[in-house]
């Protein structure tokens, strides 16, 4: 075997530049602990796939060729996964705290400006709407979803509008804080809240997951595939009688979709897509719209307490973004470092559980718009 056959023949700069990335996401998730179940896979399979000649994933006249471009095209960008992924976050998901303060809905719901605004800024810079739409959908900050839309929409930037998701998922304690910090004053993340919510009945949480599929279908239908997977996974959770589905879509069923998403995700990113212009100002608009998002949540978190009779900690609008339960546990630790007596965490996972449902109500809405 000649040297040219070897894949040190078939080197170039590229490469090494993304076997450095490569390390450093999983870095991030070994010793810095961000989010490993993510970034631990996501940076292998970002390594893998810039072994050349490896054939990992490769497109040979259209069709997918490798194993982890077969596991991707099938199972992740054919919207298999994502939406089973929605299963199994519904059946991890308690929606107590959301049945308990209803109006933590509209933190949630604030917290999608920046999928929004993002949208329309990527249409000023010259995407076509397709192409913002799923841009734009990085501001909610869900993997699932972002795949979901973009295999729809725009299935030539899946790999780095994926990748952009899940990255700035696990990278939430360090993008979060900064835009809360200057947004309010310490006696604001100061503030005091009861750590007791009203107790939420069995039949409530029973009832909930099918009214809410129910009305959020009938009014956005195209968010069915999302919303009808993640509201029976919950079903299961609540029911009493499925224990066994509820365990198993939450944990070892989960755990699976998580490994085959994660390196195949990573897999999608070979140094020849990842190093163009276009692809690194997509990463920029990423953050930017999950940056507004965020801000949204506590601008909208601060006029709350402004008006409600009980203080409310404008903290736990930026647990409105879809990263659950990584935004709540940075409300949380915030919280607490302004306020050793503040337990903000089951205020958080209110706005952090509605973040979920308005991110795919908004996936919905685009592909009604346009899909």
């Amino acid at each position: 075997m000649g040297f040219v056959e070897t894949g040190l023949g078939a080197l170039y700069w590229g490469h090494p530049v993304m076997w450095l990335i490569a390390f450093a996401f999983i870095y991030l998730g070994i010793v810095k602990k961000y989010e490993p179940l993510l970034l631990v896979p996501i940076g292998f399979g970002i390594l893998l796939v810039n072994m050349p000649l490896g054939g990992l994933f490769d497109y040979i006249n259209g069709m997918p060729e490798g194993l982890l471009a077969k596991i991707f095209t099938y199972l992740i960008a054919g919207e298999i996964v994502p939406c089973f992924i929605f299963l199994g976050l519904g059946a991890m998901t308690d929606f107590g705290p959301i049945i308990a303060n209803p109006k933590t809905i509209l933190l949630g719901a604030a917290a999608q400006f920046g999928v929004y605004f993002i949208f329309f800024i990527a249409l000023l810079l010259g995407f076509n709407i397709k192409e913002a739409c799923s841009i734009g959908i990085i501001g909610g900050a869900d993997g699932p979803t972002t795949i979901y839309l973009s295999a729809k929409l725009a299935p030539h930037l899946l790999g780095p509008l994926a990748v952009a998701a899940y990255s700035y998922m696990a990278l939430v304690p360090l993008i979060q804080p900064p835009v809360i910090r200057a947004l309010t004053t310490k006696k604001e993340r100061a503030i005091y809240m009861k750590p007791q919510l009203r107790e939420v009945s069995t039949t409530e949480k029973i009832l909930f997951p099918m009214i809410g599929a129910i009305v959020i279908i009938l009014l956005v239908p195209k968010s069915a595939p999302l919303i009808g997977m993640f509201m029976f996974g919950n079903l299961l959770l609540v029911s009493g009688v499925t224990d066994r589905l509820a365990k198993t879509a939450g944990e070892s069923f989960m755990d699976i979709l998580v490994i085959l998403l994660g390196i195949s995700v990573g897999a999608s990113m070979p140094a020849e897509l990842f190093l163009k212009p276009q692809t690194l100002f997509i990463f920029l608009l990423g953050v930017v719209a999950f940056a507004v998002s965020t801000a949204g949540g506590v601008l909208l978190g601060k006029l709350m307490n402004a008006v409600s009779k009980e203080p409310i900690n404008p903290m736990i609008g930026a647990a409105g973004v879809s990263a659950v339960p990584m935004s709540a546990r940075v409300v949380q630790k915030l919280g607490q470092q302004a306020n050793p007596r503040n337990y903000l965490l089951m205020h958080a996972m209110g706005p952090n559980i509605a973040g979920v449902i308005g991110t795919a109500v908004a996936a919905g809405i685009f592909l009604g718009m346009v899909g």
